[in-house]
């Protein structure tokens, strides 16, 4: 019989499962999972069409090179929404579109001046709604470049319907389980309804390392891996891992880590993934080291944002150790109470690699972007941390 993987318990809205008081029953150990690891879908390309158009500057030019080609890349488009004086209504009712390609134009029935130009694009996470909402009597949108230069305007956008059917995802398949309490009563009973449950991910001792799914258990059978097991079918309602939440596991599969660096093996998907990890294992409550402690960063395999983090975590919290994934949950970890106290000093070995890597210009408009070299080397001086470049 293998080490068992995956604990399932009974899901409680109200409880935290990695807590201190765990509420939740014990339903059952499970050897293995299949059909458990996916990656999200990548966000679907909408087609857009900038109805009443009168295209200028970037908007102009990739319209003529579509008409040439067949399509041409725009890059990020923005509509700034008009009042009934035509005026910009500001930036908190813009809507941006991504990745934008024309793919056509044709006239506009209602004024043979002006164009009907289709795109494609995603829209912004950033969108403070789903479609733009124009007040009432506004002329329209104004039509901006990346960097807010004039492309012309439009009357109205419309967004035809698509048929956008996924294809579903398999349930999960729990392999190996040795089923207790209630659940094992509803086995025995012949329940139909088994109910709803969280699986986590455990270590070799048994210890909860990560919340995997929750989701309703649907079925189940004997299973052939042993006498007295089953194999239950459980269908998620929230995301499932991804791939790259596989070989991270494995490499927690003894518990924390004690060694140092075992995340730089990992691709960027992997070491985004090690810092969910960290972050879920990190004990708190535990006092910060006294202000002015030295803390030393292997900077040898950081090689993207997320490796900074995982070596800033380990350099702050020991192997495993966690010090933020990104910008904000950074600028939070310095404020206190998450290992490390300031002003502190960080000597940064083989900074060159990173300053490589990262590159050194800033990003512009308001999607998140990864942090360069410059601005991880800013936020540290301004939160008061003595960076030493080694």
């Amino acid at each position: 019989m293998g080490a068992p993987k995956y604990l399932l318990l009974s899901y409680d809205e109200g409880s935290e499962p990695l807590g201190e008081h765990v509420q939740e029953q014990t339903w059952a150990l499970c050897q293995d999972a299949d059909d458990l690891f996916a990656d999200p879908s990548p966000p679907a390309r909408e087609t857009c069409e900038l109805l009443g158009c009168a295209p200028e500057g970037g908007l102009a030019a990739a319209l003529a090179r579509a008409r040439a080609e067949g399509s041409a890349p725009l890059g990020r488009l923005t509509l700034e929404t008009l009042d009934k004086t035509g005026t910009g209504t500001g930036t908190e009712r813009h809507w941006w579109l991504e990745d934008v390609r024309v793919v056509g134009d044709r006239p506009c029935a209602r004024d043979l001046s002006l164009r009907d130009v289709t795109v494609e694009g995603l829209p912004s996470d950033d969108n403070p709604y789903d479609h733009p909402h124009r007040p009432p009597l506004s002329p329209g949108y104004r039509l901006l470049g990346p960097d807010g230069e004039p492309w012309g305007h439009c009357r109205d956008l419309a967004r035809p319907q698509e048929d956008r059917t996924e294809p579903l995802d398999p349930p999960v398949r729990l392999l190996g389980c040795s089923p207790r309490g209630a659940l094992r009563a509803a086995l025995d009973g012949g329940d139909e309804d088994l109910g709803h449950a969280k699986m986590l991910r455990i270590d070799s001792s048994g210890r909860p390392l990560q919340l995997v799914v929750e989701g309703e258990l649907r079925a189940w059978i004997p299973s052939a891996r042993g006498p007295g097991l089953v194999d239950l079918t459980l269908e998620p309602w929230t995301e499932r891992p991804p791939l790259a939440a596989r070989a991270v596991w494995d490499l927690w599969g003894e518990g924390r880590p004690s060694e140092p660096g075992r995340w730089a093996d990992c691709d960027t998907e992997g070491r985004r993934f090690w810092l969910g990890t960290a972050l879920a294992n990190h004990p708190h409550g535990a006092p910060d080291r006294p202000p002015g402690t030295t803390y030393h960063l292997d900077g040898r395999h950081v090689t993207d944002p997320q490796g900074f983090f995982c070596a800033l975590g380990e350099a702050v919290n020991g192997p495993g150790g966690y010090f933020g994934w990104g910008i904000d949950a950074l600028t939070d970890c310095l404020r206190g109470r998450w290992g490390a106290a300031a002003p502190f000093t960080l000597v940064w070995h083989e900074a060159t690699v990173a300053r490589a890597c990262l590159g050194l210009t800033p990003h512009t408009g308001p999607r998140p972007h990864p942090p360069t070299f410059g601005e991880l080397l800013a936020l540290l001086a301004e939160r008061h941390v003595d960076v030493r470049l080694a």
